[in-house]
């Protein structure tokens, strides 16, 4: 990913504008602003309970903010028509349910909906859009396969190809690469940032700020319980006493071949 490559000559296509949430009496966020443009990816890091998932269902238009606004595309996500929004906007959440009753490719061609007409007829670019990413994820031989008879990585791998098969512009992603073993970890970050260069806009929840660092123009460091958030180009905001402060957590810092920071968690002696 090129960090930071020609932002500020893009026009954003989400505009986060002073957005707080609160859960119960947990304030989550309070506040928060920024913007996502097209062809860069947004990651947004904390610890758990820091409302990383609500944020992507806030952004997403499923749950409102009790303040602030939300501009898609220049326009509040709120008032879009669903169908409209549904080209344009996919989301991939945490975990896909197993217990619905379709085969891989009816769940992928799920994904086609909001192309088709109201009698949900595919067309031959419907076909040949699932047969493609049926292809890139490597789930072509199981096709035919029910959902529920899949592992939880290619359940993972066949949502991805369901939120692709939109053709959104915006993609959100809640910790895209859990259950996926490393070889499909590499893989789907190829097939996203393949689509970021052509424009889509991403904004993935990611729990690992070694992937930030690897994939990531921007972040959004989000300490939770009200905390003031952080966000900024990522070259600049992944450094080691950020990450221990919003993690509470003494970590190592290194330098990857491409001169990327890597991180990792010291071990107790270390931190003795």
């Amino acid at each position: 990913m090129s960090h930071g490559a020609t932002t500020s000559a893009r026009s954003p296509l989400l505009r986060v504008r002073r957005i707080s949430f609160t859960r119960g009496e947990r304030l989550l966020f309070d506040g928060l602003s920024f913007e996502a443009c097209p062809a860069q990816v947004t990651a947004i890091l904390g610890p758990n309970g820091a409302g990383k998932s609500t944020l992507l269902a806030v952004l997403s238009g499923l749950v409102r903010a009790q303040e602030g606004d939300i501009l898609f595309d220049d326009r509040p996500v709120e008032r879009w028509p669903k169908q409209d929004l549904a080209r344009s906007l996919a989301m991939l959440q945490q975990e896909g349910a197993n217990d619905v009753p379709f085969t891989v490719r009816e769940l992928v061609m799920l994904g086609r909906s909001p192309h088709q007409d109201a009698f949900g007829r595919s067309t031959r670019q419907d076909e040949a859009v699932v047969d493609e990413l049926l292809e890139e994820t490597a789930l072509t031989a199981l096709a035919a396969r029910p959902l529920h008879q899949l592992s939880g990585g290619e359940r993972r791998r066949a949502y991805l190809a369901q939120a692709l098969a939109q053709s959104p512009r915006l993609l959100l992603l809640d910790e895209p690469t859990a259950f996926l073993d490393l070889k499909f970890q590499a893989r789907f970050w190829e097939i996203v940032s393949r689509r970021v260069a052509r424009g889509l806009c991403v904004i993935a929840v990611l729990h690992d700020p070694n992937l930030a660092a690897r994939w990531a123009d921007q972040v959004v460091l989000m300490p939770g319980e009200g905390g003031a958030c952080q966000v900024g180009d990522s070259r600049e905001l992944l450094r080691r006493d950020n990450l221990e402060s919003l993690y509470g957590a003494g970590l190592n810092e290194a330098r990857a071949e491409d001169g990327r920071p890597v991180f990792a968690l010291r071990s107790f002696a270390e931190r003795g």
